[in-house]
């Protein structure tokens, strides 16, 4: 094996490079092929280095919603465009044109810095921005769809820019169409969002009130929300740096309101929230009453505050740590009939 380098223009090609510091899990998988861009013209010319080569292409943003079981026999693309401008603004509202390559934790504590309210709610959320909007992600009661304004993405196919509105991305539950009928046919390369300089605080989900009052805030502000999220994170999740993992795993499902009531007269505790479709239920607690919970088998296991996140102690493969997930999935469907999904990403 060798590693060797292809210098063309402003391109940087490396070959048999370990991705072990570019996914959250930690997994020594190697990409036949790595670069990093930081602009669309760069893009354009990795896009085009792999296609005279008959080579596919993987992007890769903060590594932190993938699962890799194998090498990645491709050219990946480490998207690292930066970039955080006003693009207009009101008495009311600031519209912020950001890098999909900067990292999402970083601009909200910039938005939050500068009076820009909206996204304190989902401080800490690893990953970077263009890839936000792929996935709709969301915590203690915000999704990016609520501060969205617009983004521009590359097509594959032709190299042309494209701009999309929030009507365009059809954002659902930790959905939007570019996970979809338009997946792996566009790159986003920024993202614009209409943030507030009049805070509409948010408080009433999981259990920031009460970290509010513990933390003896007095005055309610964006930091002092942020704040709170950033110690219930904590005190919850693992840090990736210190053990390997992509934080939630599994979606939290959606029965049907006929299907919780009947769950609830066999298990009178189980939580469920009101949505459109029915109930939605969380992940977490199915998984747990499964027996999950703190489970380890040998390298690979489940978190034991969090049951939502499966982790990689040191050592495990990615093909045992989707063995795991596959397995709570098999359990917790024979256990309540509800099909789990997975947030991340299999490769």
């Amino acid at each position: 094996m060798f590693i060797s380098q292809y210098k063309i223009s402003f391109m940087n090609i490396q070959e048999n490079i370990s991705l072990k510091p570019f996914n959250t899990f930690g997994l020594d998988k190697k990409a036949r092929f790595f670069t990093s861009v930081n602009s669309r013209e760069q893009l354009i010319e990795s896009l085009i280095w792999s296609r005279n080569r008959g080579l596919e292409v993987f992007i890769l943003g903060g590594g932190s919603n993938i699962l890799l079981t194998q090498d990645v026999n491709s050219l990946v693309i480490k998207i690292e465009i930066a970039g955080v401008e006003v693009v207009d603004e009101n008495e009311d509202h600031v519209w912020v044109k950001v890098g999909a390559g900067e990292n999402w934790h970083s601009f909200v504590t910039h938005a939050i810095a500068q009076g820009w309210a909206g996204i304190e709610n989902l401080s800490l959320i690893p990953g970077t921005v263009g890839a936000s909007p792929m996935q709709n992600i969301g915590a203690y009661g915000v999704e990016i769809k609520d501060v969205f304004h617009s983004l521009r993405a590359l097509n594959r196919a032709n190299l042309e820019q494209k701009e999309f509105t929030k009507e365009e991305c059809k954002f659902g539950y930790r959905e939007s169409v570019f996970k979809n009928e338009l997946l792996g046919q566009y790159i986003i390369t920024s993202v614009t969002f209409q943030l507030n300089k009049k805070p509409e605080f948010n408080i009433e989900y999981g259990t920031i009130q009460e970290t509010l009052k513990e933390s003896g805030n007095e005055e309610l502000s964006i930091q002092a929300i942020s704040d709170a999220v950033i110690k219930i994170r904590q005190s919850k999740l693992p840090d990736p740096k210190e053990i390997g993992n992509a934080g939630s795993f599994f979606k939290n499902p959606t029965i049907s309101i006929a299907d919780w009531k009947a769950l609830k007269e066999s298990y009178p505790n189980i939580p469920g929230y009101d949505v459109p479709e029915g109930k939605k239920v969380p992940a977490a607690w199915l998984i747990e009453q499964s027996g999950w919970k703190g489970k380890r088998f040998g390298e690979t296991g489940v978190h034991t505050k969090q049951p939502l996140v499966l982790v990689n102690y040191g050592q495990s493969k990615g093909s045992d740590i989707k063995e795991l997930a596959e397995n709570i999935q098999a359990s917790v469907l024979e256990k309540f009939g509800i099909p789990l999904k997975a947030e991340v990403n299999f490769i």
